[in-house]
């Protein structure tokens, strides 16, 4: 750590796993130094720095919310410890601040304003899904959500698999938890059977599932992962 003003990225678990899993003791350290976070549900902000450590006086922190809702303007407020000498840090509800989370407009405006940043380390459910996959690990794209209109997602869908065809490019992205097992329906029907579908559902937990198969062998033998949590990875 640095006496220099630092906006700390704090990595979650994914999972209700026990922390020593997937953070590094410096985490704690780090997170026991800290007075000041943005985060994205203050309840389970707290609930977290009371797991990494029990002796944390929560009441004598300062939360800032940021989801989408959080005006421009709020944003750049958060950052009023950092002016006044002090260190950040952001927290999200699971995984890595700033991967399709909220936390990047914050990280954004460290940045023009030259504080420094520091990733922490931990469990990103894309990269492990990734690695988990067998794919390209060299060449790939993470895409979110897919569309919500039908036509749009089915084009969207033929147009992720061209890319992986033509280029190789794993193809990573993910889904409302209500709608996972629809998405698999809709990629095997109009996906090339031989088009390779990796589904790694709540990655790091005790329920795992991390299994690539051909889209053919997935018809008809969806896993039950409605509702939850769950990366798609799309390979060659």
């Amino acid at each position: 750590m640095t006496n220099e003003p630092t906006l700390y990225l704090i990595p979650v678990p994914l999972a209700e796993v026990e922390h020593r899993t997937c953070l590094p003791e410096y985490n704690r350290e780090v997170v026991c130094s800290l007075k000041h976070f943005v985060v994205e549900n203050i309840r389970s902000a707290r609930r977290f720095l009371k797991a990494v450590d029990r002796s944390i006086d929560i009441n004598s922190l300062t939360f800032f919310e940021l989801n989408k809702h959080t005006s421009p303007e709020d944003v750049a407020a958060f950052l009023a410890p950092m002016r006044s000498g002090e260190s950040l840090g952001v927290i999200s509800e699971a995984g890595c601040p700033a991967v399709a989370d909220p936390g990047s407009d914050v990280v954004a405006l460290a940045q023009r304003e030259g504080y420094r940043v520091e990733p922490l380390v931990g469990p990103s459910s894309i990269l492990l899904a990734l690695m988990g996959s067998g794919f390209n690990g060299q060449r790939f794209a993470f895409l979110g959500y897919l569309p919500i209109d039908d036509a749009a997602r089915a084009q969207a869908i033929r147009d992720l698999e061209h890319r992986l065809l033509a280029t190789g490019e794993t193809q990573i992205f993910i889904e409302t938890p209500y709608r996972n097992e629809k998405l698999v329906e809709e990629l095997v029907r109009l996906c090339k059977p031989s088009t390779r579908l990796c589904i790694a559902s709540e990655v790091t937990s005790a329920n795992a599932l991390i299994q690539t198969r051909a889209l053919s062998q997935w018809r008809g033998h969806i896993p039950a992962i409605h509702k939850k949590p769950t990366i798609f990875v799309l390979g060659r």
